[in-house]
């Protein structure tokens, strides 16, 4: 079988394409740093292709597909944030993390899962974030990609239930992980930031048992049920304090 991955060079796209290269799996790996995808390419062992490439670029999202039509496990992970307030962040980064977090998802989702239903069989995890749950202020924009990632997914899956469909769709909403996230977009979690290799296969696992919602990590499992409880009114403004806190 085989499996692409967009991010793959480091952080929980690496930590995943290193569990899955462990059972076996055909890997497409997709990222903009050519050298660490060679890196990785010899370090990994069987069947291992790689693929720098820029998916903020809508015409490269396409070229990929025509590239690697036959595949069968995609994972969306390619992505990135920025802090700041609304009016003060570079216009130019927004628009290149829509293009990646948004974007590069979803012409991908969207043409993969047409493969997929032709088939009647494969699996697609894309990859949002807690932050998915709730609204960001200071980090406006990031904070509103992966609420699309989250809702975007969820009609998704409804739509397949309806069908009878065997392909399967999931989400990954992960809390603070030890990755190079926080140097990217510039803030310092005050919540100790879970293992990359440990949010990775417990992604990984947690697709395979058809889970729809991934969420690792307890602390952030609870953070999610009072998500659930708070008027968005309070919530909204306990996220304020939370992000100053974080920003450096």
């Amino acid at each position: 079988m085989r499996v692409l991955i967009t991010g793959a060079s480091s952080g929980i796209g690496y930590s995943m394409a290193k569990y899955l290269n462990s059972m076996g799996y055909d890997l497409v790996l997709v990222a903009r740093n050519k050298d660490k995808l060679n890196k990785i390419k010899r370090e990994f062992k069987g069947k291992v292709e790689v693929v720098s490439m820029d998916l903020s670029i809508y015409d490269n999202c396409i070229k990929l597909h025509d590239r690697y039509p036959d595949i069968d496990i995609l994972i969306n992970n390619a992505g990135f944030g920025l802090f700041g307030e609304f009016n003060s962040v570079s216009l130019d980064k927004e628009i290149e993390m829509i293009d990646i977090n948004i974007r590069a998802l979803h012409v991908l989702t969207k043409l993969y899962l047409a493969d997929m239903l032709k088939k009647d069989s494969g699996r697609i995890l894309n990859v949002a974030s807690i932050a998915g749950f709730m609204p960001g202020p200071l980090m406006d924009t990031y904070y509103a990609t992966k609420n699309y990632v989250l809702r975007l997914n969820q009609g998704i899956r409804e739509e397949l239930r309806r069908k009878k469909s065997n392909v399967r769709v999931s989400v990954l909403c992960p809390g603070p992980v030890r990755t190079n996230f926080d140097d990217v977009a510039g803030v310092s979690f005050s919540l100790k930031g879970l293992d990359s290799d440990y949010v990775g296969k417990y992604a990984i696992d947690s697709m395979f048992k058809n889970k729809f919602i991934i969420i690792p990590g307890f602390n952030i499992k609870a953070l999610r049920v009072i998500f659930k409880v708070v008027p968005d009114s309070i919530l909204v403004r306990f996220v304020y304090k939370s992000q100053r806190r974080k920003g450096r």
